[in-house]
């Protein structure tokens, strides 16, 4: 259940007297944020940009993170992006039925069914060593109530990999574009196809790639028209974006 229909049966409840004013109050308190000392978990977030907040699990403790698992569940599903192997049996500890993902780095806490729109999102990556931004990325778009699928391996060292997949990738209504090295793909792809691009630099790459600024560069600098570019490794700022588009088609 989601912040809005939160509101929905508090409110329902005040006006057919099943709760009083007190207890509406009493819930109330929590809703714009939840203060734990260490952390403030904003409740509000989903009803301003439409997703609730994301866990950032990089720089916390596996008890922070734990904890903010257990108090957030009760309002909405829970998603944590680089969470490591210790962060995530420390969850699973206080919140069983958390699921990781190893690759990604995610951990996931679906409250109820998750409610999916039309429309599906393509993640396409130069390389293998590509799919930990990938997975990241499709958890992400999967938690935010899109469809999302993988293409992996189809870099420019070998285009025709990628050309076996091209019609696949025209039925998808975003395409999120994973690549390191010297970030050619997402101009590649660009020239080929009529959907909105997200184009993610990862950090993969030996040492004249500096760590992604590479790949960053040569997609800011595509010279096909309308590809979006997002920061180094951000597999979940591009499922975001790729997310809101989605979103604007009708249901």
């Amino acid at each position: 259940m989601d912040t809005q229909e939160t509101l929905k049966q508090l409110l329902t409840g005040i006006k057919n007297g099943s709760l009083d004013v007190e207890q509406g109050m009493e819930r109330l308190r929590d809703l714009p944020f939840m203060d734990m000392g260490h952390t403030k978990i904003d409740l509000h977030r989903s009803l301003r940009n439409g997703f609730p907040e994301v866990i950032y699990g990089e720089g916390k403790t596996p008890e922070q993170v734990g904890e903010i698992f257990t108090r957030m569940r009760e309002h909405v599903s829970v998603l944590a992006t680089r969470v490591s192997p210790e962060m995530a049996r420390h969850v699973e500890t206080v919140c069983p039925e958390v699921r990781y993902n190893p690759l990604g780095r995610t951990l996931t806490c679906a409250r109820g069914e998750i409610a999916y729109r039309e429309g599906e999102i393509a993640i396409v990556t130069a390389g293998t060593s590509d799919l930990p931004v990938a997975e990241e990325a499709r958890e992400t778009c999967e938690m935010l109530g899109s469809r999302a699928w993988v293409v992996s391996d189809v870099g420019v060292a070998g285009i025709h990999r990628l050309l076996d997949r091209i019609s696949d990738l025209r039925k998808a209504r975003v395409i999120i574009v994973v690549a390191g090295m010297e970030g050619a793909l997402a101009s590649v792809i660009g020239g080929l196809v009529s959907q909105p691009i997200v184009a993610v630099p990862t950090s993969v790459g030996y040492g004249a790639s500096l760590g992604g600024l590479s790949a960053l560069l040569g997609m800011l600098t595509s010279c096909a028209s309308g590809v979006t570019v997002v920061n180094i490794d951000n597999g979940f700022g591009a499922a975001c974006a790729a997310c809101k588009i989605n979103n604007l088609f009708p249901a």
